[in-house]
Protein backbone atom coordinates (compact mmCIF):
# COMPACT_ATOMS: atom_id res chain seq x y z
CA UNK A 1 0.00 0.00 0.00
CA UNK A 2 1.32 3.43 -0.91
CA UNK A 3 1.54 6.23 1.65
CA UNK A 4 -1.27 8.75 1.60
CA UNK A 5 -1.83 12.13 3.17
CA UNK A 6 -5.29 12.65 4.61
CA UNK A 7 -5.92 15.85 6.53
CA UNK A 8 -9.10 16.85 8.32
CA UNK A 9 -10.67 20.27 7.85
CA UNK A 10 -13.60 21.47 9.94
CA UNK A 11 -16.35 23.14 7.91
CA UNK A 12 -19.46 25.05 8.91
CA UNK A 13 -21.75 23.68 6.18
CA UNK A 14 -20.68 20.36 4.67
CA UNK A 15 -22.85 20.62 1.55
CA UNK A 16 -21.68 24.17 0.75
CA UNK A 17 -18.07 23.06 1.18
CA UNK A 18 -18.64 20.04 -1.08
CA UNK A 19 -20.12 22.34 -3.73
CA UNK A 20 -17.20 24.79 -3.37
CA UNK A 21 -14.51 22.14 -3.82
CA UNK A 22 -16.47 20.37 -6.57
CA UNK A 23 -16.38 23.68 -8.49
CA UNK A 24 -12.56 23.51 -8.24
CA UNK A 25 -12.63 20.06 -9.82
CA UNK A 26 -12.08 17.90 -6.74
CA UNK A 27 -14.09 14.69 -6.41
CA UNK A 28 -15.53 12.92 -3.38
CA UNK A 29 -15.54 9.26 -2.40
CA UNK A 30 -19.05 8.35 -1.18
CA UNK A 31 -17.73 5.15 0.46
CA UNK A 32 -15.96 7.25 3.09
CA UNK A 33 -18.52 10.06 3.35
CA UNK A 34 -21.64 10.59 5.40
CA UNK A 35 -23.67 13.43 6.95
CA UNK A 36 -20.72 14.41 9.17
CA UNK A 37 -17.78 14.08 6.78
CA UNK A 38 -16.90 14.05 3.08
CA UNK A 39 -13.75 12.36 1.78
CA UNK A 40 -12.29 14.66 -0.89
CA UNK A 41 -9.78 13.43 -3.47
CA UNK A 42 -7.15 16.07 -4.19
CA UNK A 43 -4.55 13.88 -5.90
CA UNK A 44 -6.01 10.45 -6.62
CA UNK A 45 -4.49 7.77 -4.46
CA UNK A 46 -2.15 10.03 -2.50
CA UNK A 47 -3.60 13.27 -1.10
CA UNK A 48 -7.07 13.66 0.38
CA UNK A 49 -8.96 15.91 2.75
CA UNK A 50 -11.70 14.82 5.09
CA UNK A 51 -14.12 17.72 5.29
CA UNK A 52 -15.85 17.35 8.64
CA UNK A 53 -18.68 19.21 10.28
CA UNK A 54 -17.47 21.27 13.23
CA UNK A 55 -19.32 19.11 15.79
CA UNK A 56 -17.72 15.94 14.40
CA UNK A 57 -14.28 17.59 14.25
CA UNK A 58 -14.65 18.66 17.90
CA UNK A 59 -15.28 15.01 18.83
CA UNK A 60 -11.79 14.19 17.48
CA UNK A 61 -9.87 16.76 19.52
CA UNK A 62 -9.52 17.78 23.17
CA UNK A 63 -8.78 21.48 22.76
CA UNK A 64 -10.59 24.46 21.25
CA UNK A 65 -11.31 24.51 17.56
CA UNK A 66 -9.51 27.28 15.68
CA UNK A 67 -11.90 29.47 13.73
CA UNK A 68 -10.03 29.78 10.44
CA UNK A 69 -11.63 33.13 9.57
CA UNK A 70 -10.15 34.56 12.77
CA UNK A 71 -6.77 32.79 13.11
CA UNK A 72 -4.62 30.47 11.05
CA UNK A 73 -2.82 27.34 12.06
CA UNK A 74 -1.75 26.07 8.64
CA UNK A 75 -1.54 27.00 4.96
CA UNK A 76 -2.25 24.08 2.65
CA UNK A 77 0.14 24.24 -0.30
CA UNK A 78 -0.55 22.30 -3.50
CA UNK A 79 1.90 22.01 -6.36
CA UNK A 80 0.54 22.59 -9.85
CA UNK A 81 1.73 21.39 -13.24
CA UNK A 82 1.83 24.88 -14.77
CA UNK A 83 1.27 28.58 -14.19
CA UNK A 84 -1.96 28.17 -16.16
CA UNK A 85 -3.17 25.54 -13.69
CA UNK A 86 -2.50 27.96 -10.81
CA UNK A 87 -4.47 30.69 -12.61
CA UNK A 88 -7.30 28.33 -13.54
CA UNK A 89 -7.75 27.03 -9.98
CA UNK A 90 -7.64 30.57 -8.58
CA UNK A 91 -10.30 31.68 -11.09
CA UNK A 92 -12.54 28.74 -10.20
CA UNK A 93 -12.03 29.31 -6.47
CA UNK A 94 -12.90 32.99 -6.84
CA UNK A 95 -16.02 32.17 -8.88
CA UNK A 96 -17.08 29.66 -6.18
CA UNK A 97 -16.83 32.27 -3.41
CA UNK A 98 -13.20 32.19 -2.26
CA UNK A 99 -11.41 35.30 -1.06
CA UNK A 100 -8.20 36.00 -2.98
CA UNK A 101 -5.89 37.74 -0.46
CA UNK A 102 -3.11 38.83 -2.83
CA UNK A 103 -2.20 38.94 -6.51
CA UNK A 104 -0.07 36.17 -8.05
CA UNK A 105 3.63 36.26 -7.23
CA UNK A 106 6.06 35.57 -10.08
CA UNK A 107 9.59 34.82 -8.91
CA UNK A 108 10.77 33.59 -12.32
CA UNK A 109 11.54 30.05 -11.13
CA UNK A 110 8.32 29.89 -9.10
CA UNK A 111 4.77 31.22 -9.53
CA UNK A 112 2.15 31.13 -6.81
CA UNK A 113 -1.12 32.53 -5.58
CA UNK A 114 -3.44 31.64 -2.76
CA UNK A 115 -7.07 31.67 -1.79
CA UNK A 116 -9.14 31.47 1.36
CA UNK A 117 -11.92 28.89 1.07
CA UNK A 118 -15.44 29.56 2.31
CA UNK A 119 -14.51 28.40 5.82
CA UNK A 120 -11.37 30.55 6.02
CA UNK A 121 -8.77 27.83 5.38
CA UNK A 122 -5.79 29.15 3.40
CA UNK A 123 -4.62 27.34 0.28
CA UNK A 124 -1.51 28.22 -1.74
CA UNK A 125 -1.06 27.00 -5.30
CA UNK A 126 2.53 26.80 -6.56
CA UNK A 127 4.26 26.00 -9.83
CA UNK A 128 8.03 25.86 -9.89
CA UNK A 129 10.64 25.23 -12.54
CA UNK A 130 13.40 22.71 -11.97
CA UNK A 131 16.97 23.16 -13.25
CA UNK A 132 16.07 21.73 -16.69
CA UNK A 133 13.73 24.65 -17.39
CA UNK A 134 10.61 22.51 -17.36
CA UNK A 135 7.77 22.90 -14.88
CA UNK A 136 7.77 19.92 -12.56
CA UNK A 137 4.72 20.55 -10.43
CA UNK A 138 6.92 20.36 -7.34
CA UNK A 139 6.72 23.13 -4.79
CA UNK A 140 9.96 24.80 -4.36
Amino acid sequence: MNKQIIFNLPVKDLEKSRAFFSALGFSFNPQFSNDSAAFMNIVDGTIHAMLTTEPFFRSLIDKPLVQAKEANEVVICLSCESREEVDSLIARASAAGARIPHPPEDHGFMYDQGFEDIDGHLWNLVWSRQGDGQGSGQAG
